[in-house]
C-alpha cells in the first residue's frame, strides 16, 4: 500500500487489547504509535498502559517486570512505578524520585476491550469511547449479549492500512454490491459529522429480491464513530447483533485491526459461551469484514477522490470531520 498523506498519529481512543488478555498481575508488551509500551493490571483490577522503559536506567518493563499491588516493578533494580507512571519506591533509598515519570496513557475499559487515549499534544480526552451496549439508548446492556471474546473476534497485526479507510467505508453505499455481493444498495438515513462522535445510519429493503416484501424484510444498521479509532454498530430487523471495529496505528506504515461481534442472547440462556448458531452467524459477519480488510490493506488514498454526485456529500463530510483528529498538517 502506498503510504497515505495522513498522519499515523491521530488523536483519539484506540484499542490495544481485549480485557481478558490482561489478567490481574499480567504484564503485556506492545508497540503502538511507534512507541514500546506495556499494559498491566493492578491487583485492584485496574488496567494501566505506559511506555515500556524504566526511567532509572532504561530497562524494559515488559521483559521481567512484575506487578505488586498497584505498582509495576522494574526487573533491573526494583524501582516501583504506579499506574500514573510515577516512581513510588526505590528499595534502597528512603524516598522515591519525584522528578522522573514514565509516560502513561488515559485508559478506558469498555466493550470487553482496553482503549488508550493518544494525543501528540498531550491534551486530556475530550470525548468518550462509545459503548456498544448502552450507546444506542434502547435499554440494552452487556447481559443481553453473548461474550464476544474470544469466540467472535478478528485480529490482524501490522496491516498496511489507515484508520480513516474504515470510517470512509461507512459512507460508501456502492461497495456493498461489489465487495459484499449483496443484492441491494443501502439507503442512508443519518450522516452527522460535526462533533468528535459521529453517527451514520442506513436501512436495507430487500425489495430487489423476488418474493421478498420491503415491508416484511426491512432492516438496517446504526453506527457510532468515536473518532477514527473506534466504531460500534447495532443491527436491527435481522439477527440481533452488535459489532466493534478498532484500528490502531503501530508505526508510520501499519495498523493492528480488531473486530468483535456480539450476538443477542437466546431467551433464558445464561451460558458464558455462545451456541454454535451464534458462532456461525458471527463468523459470517467477520467474513464480510475481512472482505473490506482485503481492500483496505491494498488501497491507495485518493485525494481528491473521483466521486460521483451520489457519493459526494458523505465522503466530503467525513473527510472534513476527520481533520479535527490530526495534529499535523495534512499534505498531499
Amino acid at each position: 500500500m502506498p503510504k497515505p498523506p495522513l498522519s499515523m498519529k491521530p488523536t483519539g481512543w484506540f484499542q490495544v487489547a481485549w480485557s481478558a488478555e490482561i489478567a490481574v498481575g499480567a504484564v503485556r508488551r506492545m508497540t503502538y504509535f511507534g512507541r514500546e509500551m506495556v499494559a498491566w493490571r493492578a491487583q485492584s483490577g485496574e488496567p494501566a498502559v505506559m511506555d515500556a522503559y524504566c526511567e532509572h536506567l532504561g530497562a524494559h518493563l515488559g521483559h521481567g517486570g512484575h506487578v505488586e499491588g498497584d505498582r509495576i516493578v522494574c526487573p533491573f533494580h526494583g524501582w516501583e512505578w504506579n499506574r500514573d507512571g510515577r516512581n513510588v519506591c526505590i528499595p534502597y533509598e528512603k524516598r522515591p524520585n519525584p522528578l522522573r515519570r514514565i509516560r502513561s496513557y488515559p485508559v478506558v475499559e469498555r466493550n470487553e476491550a482496553i482503549y488508550i487515549w493518544h494525543d501528540t499534544d498531550g491534551r486530556e480526552p475530550f470525548f468518550d469511547v462509545p459503548d456498544v451496549f448502552t450507546g444506542f439508548d434502547d435499554g440494552s446492556s452487556a447481559q443481553d449479549y453473548y461474550p464476544g471474546f474470544p469466540h467472535s473476534t478478528l485480529y490482524r497485526e501490522r496491516l498496511q492500512l489507515h484508520p480513516q479507510y474504515v470510517l470512509e467505508n461507512g459512507v460508501d453505499f456502492a461497495h456493498f454490491k461489489y465487495v459484499h455481493r449483496t443484492p441491494f444498495i443501502p439507503k442512508f438515513t443519518r450522516q452527522e459529522f460535526e462533533k468528535p462522535i459521529s453517527y451514520v445510519d442506513f436501512t436495507i429493503a430487500f425489495d430487489e429480491i423476488p418474493g421478498m416484501s420491503a415491508e416484511d424484510m426491512k432492516s438496517g444498521v446504526q453506527a457510532i464513530n468515536g473518532g477514527l479509532g473506534v466504531a460500534v454498530t447495532k443491527s436491527w430487523g435481522m439477527i440481533d447483533n452488535r459489532t466493534v471495529s478498532a484500528v490502531t496505528p503501530v508505526d508510520d506504515e501499519t495498523c493492528d485491526v480488531r473486530f468483535t461481534v456480539f450476538i443477542g442472547r437466546q431467551s433464558g440462556d445464561e451460558s458464558a459461551e455462545p451456541p454454535q448458531t451464534a458462532k456461525t452467524f458471527s463468523q459470517a459477519i467477520i467474513d464480510q469484514f475481512l472482505a473490506d480488510v482485503h481492500i483496505w490493506s491494498h488501497q491507495r488514498y485518493s485525494d481528491p477522490p473521483a466521486l460521483v454526485r451520489a457519493e459526494y456529500e458523505g465522503f466530503i463530510a467525513l473527510r472534513k470531520w476527520a481533520t479535527q483528529f490530526y495534529p499535523e498538517e495534512i499534505t498531499a
